[in-house]
């Protein structure tokens, strides 16, 4: 008793100091995780499974006595799910599970820049390669796992247990449209079926789990071979793995052993040749696809292949094409019989390594941090692999849930990055392989929520992974050319309608063709409308919460141009300053310099004849980051660390003050790709400084720099002009 009346308190205690704080909601959660982690009195709070502060905090789902929920039609999105972005409230379980079919939403889990919603236009090209997204089927129950893990064990419950352990990490991953699924049921695999079509994905690879003739997790692939509606192509790739206690497969803690013999070889491929001789399964010039996750494992690997291929040659099934994944191995494949490697990353691909260069919300984290952004970047420049080799991408990886405190964390990844390696893999791909066939493309993974590489739309980022991919479809299947100067978008948010007129006076008097957005506050919406119709403006308007000011706002539409292949940008905004007694005259001047008819034109011109021009600030309105300082520090500082930039030197570093400026959406994307959600961002109480949108604003500048472009004042943005670190001389000289 005396124990729970001194939990309540600490709960009411802690309760009412978060909620006073003048933090961001997500500031606040991260001090609460630095102090759970770091003082022993209060590691329950996040160590065990009740962690009921932040529970009762509504930070993170709470507890129930069992991991196995109870699933309703009636709560669900697909039937048999149990979606958080649909639910009612009500209590959670442990993973994120509903109780009686509810489930509480987690109010962390909003919506980051970036966020896609889902597309319902059926996909107008011909993909022309194939791509393979791996697919994991433990999102059931089964006896074994009941008896090695729990009752009503499956992987999400896993997935909705993980916490963050170093700064800027997303977990837990909490699932969106399909939800919490569980894959005994039809309507879940149909679903897949139809979003994967939608979006370009044009196959699954089942892990498929043998163990000396027990076969583990299966049922979803039975169902999806008796399920004709599932009219996608499929493969099966051999998980040749002990299962261990330690999610590793190795030799210790070993749950059920693999057992290898040449009678076992042929009672494996006597059985997958049911899976072989569906007409949907994949071939390579009529034979029939078959991976192995780790050959090496075998005895004998080509004795093995020289079985398989023997048996299905008796069985009327001809000649198999093998591949390896490069995991674990990296082999010429002929030299063990075998006809392919497919490319599996993360795995085996040597990424640096910034362990040292994150901040740890765990002191005790005794895992790994690497840099998901190199490969991207490798993608630029594919070499020769020597043999037939089949590209592999992924779309980030975090393993936490199944490592708590172990795992390896890829920090940077994102869609937009993720996009730009799937279409290099697939030009290569496409070089490489004549017929059409042997075009594949393999993605690491469908649905491997566990270790944070999913397609499947989750709360965050809603389908941005599976847009990225048909994206990257439709850019090899399809090119456009961009050549020639880039279309102007003006992004104006409209707190004060009524300084609207004066802007749209100064854009009338543009002769280049621009596309203007709008964006306001629900309670501003209709004057806005009234304004852009009266002065017969043609703009999109766009109605945010009145929250995280006009920062938010342009970030997520300068997400959603990225996105749609839009070049540039101007930043405006109808600014009132009423802390200062000249804020007429400073909107007006920084208004002037910007898009005045003469100054507008010649600004396009530069962005379209030097390529390294990133922005372009307001004369005398480009200050050292040392002014007024104190209060943004520390958001300045955290939002370089998720940049990756290691130094920022606030008496050498400048920003454009004001929040007007042009930019090159290039050097916007290192601060987009950090996919910051509105939780981030202070409630809206007249703050005159310190909130993170005032952090954003000294940042514009340095995610300009993080991408090797530069910013100029609207003097000088000649060829030549002087790149970022030479503005400090200017800009102290405009104090």
């Amino acid at each position: 008793m005396a124990n729970t009346w001194y939990w309540e308190k600490l709960v009411l205690g802690m309760r009412f100091v978060y909620r006073v704080i003048p933090l961001s909601e997500r500031t606040k959660l991260r001090h609460t995780y630095r102090l759970a982690y770091r003082f022993p009195a209060l590691r329950k709070i996040v160590r065990t499974a009740e962690h009921q502060v932040l529970v009762e905090l509504d930070l993170v789902p709470a507890p129930t006595g069992s991991a196995t929920p109870k699933v309703t039609e009636a709560a669900t999105t697909v039937a048999g799910t149990v979606s958080c972005d649909e639910m009612p409230d009500g209590p959670v379980s442990a993973v994120g599970l509903p109780r009686s079919g509810t489930c509480r939403r987690v109010h962390m889990a909003t919506r980051a820049i970036g966020y896609t919603p889902l597309r319902t236009n059926p996909l107008q090209v011909a993909p022309p390669v194939t791509l393979l997204a791996f697919y994991l089927p433990q999102f059931h129950p089964i006896a074994e796992n009941d008896a090695w893990w729990g009752r009503g064990f499956t992987e999400w419950t896993n997935v909705g247990r993980a916490l963050p352990q170093v700064e800027g990490q997303y977990q837990p991953h909490l699932p969106g449209e399909l939800g919490y699924y569980d894959l005994r049921i039809p309507a879940v695999q149909e679903r897949q079926v139809e979003l994967a079509r939608l979006y370009g994905v044009g196959g699954f690879c089942f892990y498929f789990y043998w163990f000396a003739g027990k076969r583990l997790l299966e049922a979803p692939l039975l169902q999806y071979l008796d399920n004709p509606a599932c009219d996608l192509p499929f493969a099966l790739c051999w998980a040749n793995e002990n299962w261990t206690r330690r999610w590793d497969g190795y030799e210790s803690d070993v749950l059920i052993a693999q057992a290898y013999s040449p009678e076992d070889d042929l009672a494996f491929i006597d059985y997958v040749a049911r899976y072989m001789r569906d007409p949907r399964y994949v071939r390579i010039d009529g034979r029939p696809l078959l991976l192995v996750y780790r050959p090496s494992l075998l005895p004998d690997p080509r004795a093995t292949a020289q079985r398989w291929r023997a048996r299905c040659r008796e069985i009327g099934l001809g000649d198999i094409h093998i591949c390896l994944t490069s995991a674990f191995d990296r082999i010429d494949p002929a030299a063990i019989g075998f006809d392919a490697m497919v490319e599996f990353p993360p795995n085996n691909t040597a990424p640096p390594v910034v362990t040292d260069r994150v901040r740890k919300l765990n002191p005790e984290f005794s895992g790994n941090v690497y840099d998901w952004s190199c490969f991207p970047e490798r993608s630029r420049s594919y070499s020769d692999p020597g043999h037939v080799f089949y590209r592999g991408v992924n779309p980030g990886w975090d393993n936490e849930a199944r490592k708590p405190g172990l795992s390896n964390i890829f920090v940077n990844a994102s869609p937009r990055g993720y996009e730009e390696w799937l279409v290099n893999a697939m030009r290569d791909t496409i070089k490489r392989f004549e017929r059409r066939d042997q075009r594949l493309v393999f993605i690491n993974a469908w649905n491997e929520w566990a270790e944070g590489a999913h397609l499947e739309p989750d709360t965050r980022l809603g389908y941005a992974w599976l847009d990225a991919t048909r994206r990257a479809v439709e850019r090899v299947a399809a090119p456009h050319s961009t050549d020639g100067p880039a279309r102007v978008c003006v992004i104006v948010h409209a707190y004060y309608p009524e300084l609207l007129d004066e802007i749209f006076a100064m854009l009338a008097q543009w002769s280049m063709p621009y596309r203007l957005i709008v964006t306001t506050v629900p309670e501003r919406e209709a004057e806005v409308r009234d304004r852009l119709r009266s002065a017969d403006v043609d703009g999109d308007c766009r109605v945010f919460e009145n929250r995280g000011r006009d920062v938010l706002p342009f970030l997520r539409i300068a997400n959603e141009l990225a996105d749609a292949g839009e070049q540039l940008v101007v930043k405006l905004h109808t600014k009132r300053s009423l802390h200062r007694v000249d804020g007429d005259i400073w909107r007006r001047d920084l208004l002037t310099k910007l898009i005045a008819a003469p100054n507008a034109q010649r600004f396009r011109e530069a962005f379209s004849a030097t390529p390294t021009l990133g922005m372009v600030a307001p004369e005398g309105h480009i200050l050292p980051m040392n002014f007024y300082w104190g209060s943004n520090q520390d958001n300045v500082h955290f939002l370089c660390r998720l940049m990756g930039m290691t130094e920022v030197d606030p008496g050498h570093d400048v920003f454009a003050a004001g929040s007007m400026f042009w930019m090159r959406l290039a050097a916007l994307r290192p601060l987009l790709d950090l996919h910051l959600d509105e939780a981030e961002f202070e409630a809206e109480r007249g703050q005159v400084d310190g909130t993170m949108a005032h952090a954003i604003e000294r940042c514009f500048s340095l995610s300009t720099r993080r991408a090797g472009l530069y910013l100029a004042s609207t003097e000088d943005t000649a060829v030549n002009a002087a790149p970022l670190e030479q503005e400090y001389a200017y800009a102290e000289s405009s104090r």
